[in-house]
């Protein structure tokens, strides 16, 4: 929890400084508006929800090596994903804007984590739960990612 905390914590204080450091001729498309900074926030958050939720499916997997495979797939994509926002957020500290590169590896990560979640079965109603609660954050995340991409145009 207090790890969850302290990336919230600097993700704010990330984005908020990216208001203070944008230059002026690229500021609508580096500062944003409201909604933008908030899509953003929740964007981190989601990354952050996930990753504990699939190390809560992990935990409860174990054991079931087909299971636990499918949920390190999941892992790395968003581990993935979190790097392309790291680089994102990197690139806006410093007046540039997101690379498409970037923003793809976020895409590929999640849509990585999705497609494994969603292929893993387990015959564990605890199991299944917990990928379930897994599932449904990283599909928050993915939604919050998209309106980041319709709202800090």
């Amino acid at each position: 929890m207090a790890r969850f905390v302290y990336f919230f914590t600097l993700a704010v204080a990330l984005f908020f400084s990216c208001v203070m450091a944008a230059p002026v001729e690229n500021n609508r498309r580096q500062i944003g508006n409201l909604a933008c900074n908030i899509a953003r926030l929740k964007t981190v958050a989601g990354l952050a929800k996930s990753a504990a939720a699939i190390k809560a499916a992990t935990a409860a997997a174990k054991g079931d090596a087909a299971t636990t495979a499918q949920l390190q797939t999941a892992a790395q994509g968003v581990t993935s994903a979190q790097a392309g926002v790291a680089k994102i957020a990197a690139a806006l500290l410093t007046g540039q804007t997101a690379p498409a590169a970037d923003r793809q590896q976020v895409q590929d990560g999640l849509t990585a984590a999705s497609t494994a979640l969603g292929s893993t079965a387990a015959a564990d109603p605890k199991v299944d739960t917990a990928v379930a609660n897994a599932s449904s954050a990283v599909e928050g995340t993915t939604q919050a990612g998209e309106q980041v991409v319709s709202e800090c145009k």
